[in-house]
């Protein structure tokens, strides 16, 4: 008897997501978002409660600087074209061209939505043994300011210059503080509910202004309340739930703070909420939470889905980076138990599988195939078990009319997703991650490696970490970009 060869089962072909540019027209749909948004507009340009027009901003930045502001800001205004990724990016028509809104922005330092912090202070505070303490109460009494005229700008600007890193961090061999000032100056403006747009020298300096204006204008409309684009194609009642947990450093004792927020079926961030159990177990250092506290995060989760929709929905997937323990998804079970679909998706990033793509023949006579110039096509699908299948969510994008590679080199990882509950094939599933890695508002790419569920919980635990009690009402996420 001749014993058989090792042979993985066949793969698919999961097609690149289309997503949808307009609330009524069915026809303006593009897999390309900034082709569509050049073509279409956003999704909300014509609809009620989106983003004001024009769009008020206002700035926080040292004496000196503002000059330096303005100008970033002024070139929202005018056309670009790419100086990078040309295979990708397209040119960028201008802040009202684009999104159909004006840009308002204070003209000089002595608006009143221009705060300049004073150069004697900052300097102070850059040579005290805490400068990380000291640069951040400027900045926070700076976003107080504001808050006393919020009624009069719609996105603040905050500029971070390189010559200020010293305070940007608090030392790692700090036991009692885990200080970042970005994500602690999103945990003050949250409670503030000012959204904030950090300017750094990098933005400020980038050589292709192409892709600055895309990067920042999305993140400034995105933040003043609008909505650049939706998934297209996917069932009305469908709801997508990430969960992400974190440790707050402290020597005295260590405790789980869960971030759930909820996507609807078009990928559109609703509200997150934040809870804390002190009964978390580890396993490393990652926190897992009892039956309890799983049943408490889901059922809340799952209330604000129906008050947002009115009904619960039909099929609900949660994703989180680390394995579901008998005690999470006996709790995630007894809070759905009015849904008819569920489906438990563990997404584990490093993997040790590759894939690489061989071409036919090029040289007549020859037997064996030879390497592709391109990687294997993003959306490749591989079961490797009964619960288990791989998915390359990078990859060659040839869906945009060109071959893409947004990583540019190397052989992609694919990401292993692990079914705790559910039914029926892997198909959709990864349909519904491929087209969530593509509802990061917050920057102009394709796509990123992973679904906005998972890539949201972690942004956000990490600011959470620096947030002072928690607020049992929901969070607009927002806030948090």
């Amino acid at each position: 008897m001749t014993p058989q060869k090792n042979v993985l089962p066949s793969y698919q072909l999961v097609p690149e997501p289309t997503l949808r540019f307009h609330p009524e027209r069915e026809r303006d749909l593009e897999v390309h978002p900034l082709q569509g948004l050049r073509a279409y507009g956003p999704y909300s340009r014509k609809m009620p409660f989106s983003a004001p027009d024009p769009m008020r901003l206002a700035v926080i930045c040292s004496q000196h600087a503002y000059d330096k502001v303005l100008t970033a800001i002024h070139e929202l205004r005018t056309r670009h074209s790419p100086r990078e990724r040309k295979n990708y990016l397209v040119d960028y028509d201008g802040f009202s061209s684009i999104y159909g809104i004006g840009l308002d922005c204070p003209q000089s330092d002595d608006d009143p939505r221009v705060v300049v912090l004073d150069q004697k202070e900052v300097d102070q505070a850059l040579s005290g043994l805490t400068p990380h303490e000291k640069l951040a109460e400027l900045v926070f009494t700076a976003l107080r300011r504001l808050s006393l005229i919020r009624s009069q700008f719609d996105v603040v600007c905050v500029y971070l210059p390189n010559e200020w890193a010293v305070a940007f961090e608090s030392s790692p061999d700090d036991e009692a503080s885990d200080f970042n000032l970005h994500d602690s100056i999103k945990a003050v403006s949250s409670g503030l509910r000012i959204p904030v747009q950090v300017l750094n020298d990098r933005g400020l300096t980038y050589p292709c202004r192409c892709s600055v204006a895309w990067r920042l204008s999305l993140a400034l409309y995105t933040k003043a309340g609008g909505v650049p684009w939706k998934m297209a194609g996917f069932e009305d009642r469908h709801a997508y739930v990430g969960l992400g947990y974190c440790l707050r450093k402290a020597p005295e004792r260590r405790f789980v703070t869960c971030c759930s927020q909820i996507f609807d079926s078009q990928g559109t961030n609703l509200q997150f909420l934040l809870f804390e159990s002190r009964a978390g177990e580890y396993e490393g250092d990652n926190p897992f939470l009892p039956r309890s506290d799983m049943h408490r995060v889901i059922s809340r989760t799952l209330s604000l889905y129906q008050a947002q929709k009115g009904r619960p929905p039909t099929r609900l997937v949660v994703h989180k980076t680390t394995h579901f323990t008998r005690e999470e998804v006996d709790g995630c079970l007894d809070a759905l138990a009015t849904v008819d679909d569920v489906e438990l998706l563990t997404l584990t990033q490093s993997t040790p599988w590759q894939g690489i793509k061989i071409d036919a023949p090029r040289t007549k006579g020859a037997t064996k195939g030879e390497p592709a110039a391109y990687p294997l096509e993003r959306g490749l699908l591989l079961p490797i078990g009964i619960y288990d299948y791989l998915l390359w969510t990078q990859g060659n994008c040839s869906a945009i009319g060109s071959n893409f590679f947004k990583e540019g080199k190397g052989i992609p990882h694919p990401i292993r997703i692990t079914r705790h509950v559910g039914s029926g094939t892997f198909h959709e599933s990864a349909r519904e991650i491929l087209a969530l890695s593509k509802m990061n508002w917050n920057n102009d790419s394709l796509y990123d490696r992973l679904p906005v569920t998972t890539t949201y919980a972690s942004l956000l635990a990490g600011i959470v970490k620096r947030m002072g009690p928690l607020s049992s009402l929901p969070y607009d996420f927002r806030y948090f970009m």
